[in-house]
């Protein structure tokens, strides 16, 4: 038996996120359940509890002040997988410097291919599929006049569930501003 998957994503809950939602129901209907997300630390298993795991998130999330990502193009990681994306475009180093970071101790992990920062759309069941996709993925991005810029300030800790679905285990905080302190004159 496999041992359980974890990962830490940042769902996109804003007007692009419904459109990557909107268009993969249309793609692939059997993966309409999946909420829009960035990942920030792909699948891997715990050397630890999840208890040990949420308390390193939480201490390292703590260090690193809310930052914004601006997306690009769609683009696909075809031959290797059938998979349909938009491309991190502007700030896409703050999201490796929070993988690099966060990718150590408890949830370390040698992954198979170096990360790059995405939104996926969909991961189809061929490469023909997503070749279709892709096409149609690019004129409706086109066409997308909404807001294209996704504020990172809150991850989701995540486990592997049953029949392709994710369980939520906790939510995850990057650092609060504080309100600036106002100096009392005496």
């Amino acid at each position: 038996m496999q041992p359980r998957q974890y990962a830490l994503v940042g769902y996109v809950n804003n007007p692009v996120g419904r459109f990557v939602e909107d268009l993969r129901r249309q793609l692939h209907p059997e993966h309409a359940h999946l909420p829009a997300h960035i990942t920030v630390l792909p699948p891997r298993p715990l050397h630890g509890s999840e208890a040990e795991a949420l308390e390193l998130l939480e201490r390292l999330c703590g260090q690193v002040a809310p930052f914004e990502v601006t997306l690009g193009e769609v683009a696909s990681f075809a031959p290797i997988t059938p998979t349909v994306f938009l491309r991190v475009a502007h700030a896409a180093y703050r999201m490796r410097e929070l993988h690099d970071l966060l990718n150590t101790d408890w949830l370390h992990c040698h992954e198979q291919w170096p990360y790059m920062p995405h939104l996926t759309i969909v991961k189809m069941p061929g490469l023909e599929q997503a070749q279709q996709a892709l096409e149609i993925s690019r004129a409706r991005w086109q066409e997308y006049r909404g807001s294209r810029v996704i504020l990172v300030d809150q991850l989701t800790f995540v486990r592997e569930g049953e029949s392709n679905r994710w369980v939520d285990l906790a939510p995850v905080h990057l650092r609060r501003s504080l309100a600036p302190a106002h100096s009392n004159p005496r």
